[in-house]
């Protein structure tokens, strides 16, 4: 019998567990490349935030009108409900954004709120190796290729 595929495979765990921290070295270096300085981490824990303020799953940033440049690093089990909020915050608030998340351009979230809309996408070289909700670097790496999404605020 053949094998399940390491994304079909992930598909079924990610109502177990979806979500994972962002090393903060490839973070940083996206942030230096286009010149993006976010405030807060608006997908976040206490063991896998990139910046001192942040919003966890528990204070729910959909409670909340961000009105600082963002960071998020989405649950992939609901992509599209964050991927919406997160424009509509940018537009509402005028804010930066900044998304990591995987590159999956053939999805309707992707064509609704990236394709000819992002200000940059830039698809990450490898696939990333994230943290776990221990703070811990997981054994596998994401089994699907990960894209990192700006909106940029408009300046006057």
């Amino acid at each position: 019998m053949k094998s399940k595929s390491k994304s079909v495979q992930h598909l079924h765990s990610i109502n177990i567990q979806d979500e994972y921290g962002t090393p903060k070295e490839l973070f940083h270096n996206i942030c230096k490349k286009y010149d993006i300085c976010p405030q807060i981490d608006i997908c976040a824990s206490k063991t896998n935030h990139v910046l001192t303020n942040y919003i966890t799953k528990e204070q729910n940033c959909f409670n909340y009108s961000i009105t600082q440049d963002f960071f998020m690093n989405p649950p992939y089990s609901r992509i599209s409900e964050f991927m919406e909020f997160a424009y509509e915050q940018h537009k509402k608030n005028n804010v930066s954004c900044l998304i990591l998340t995987y590159s999956k351009t053939g999805t309707r979230w992707w064509h609704q709120y990236v394709q000819g809309i992002a200000n940059h996408v830039d698809f990450q070289k490898g696939r990333i190796s994230f943290f776990n909700e221990y703070g811990y670097l997981t054994k596998h790496s994401a089994p699907y290729d990960s894209a990192w999404i700006i909106f940029k605020k408009k300046t006057a």
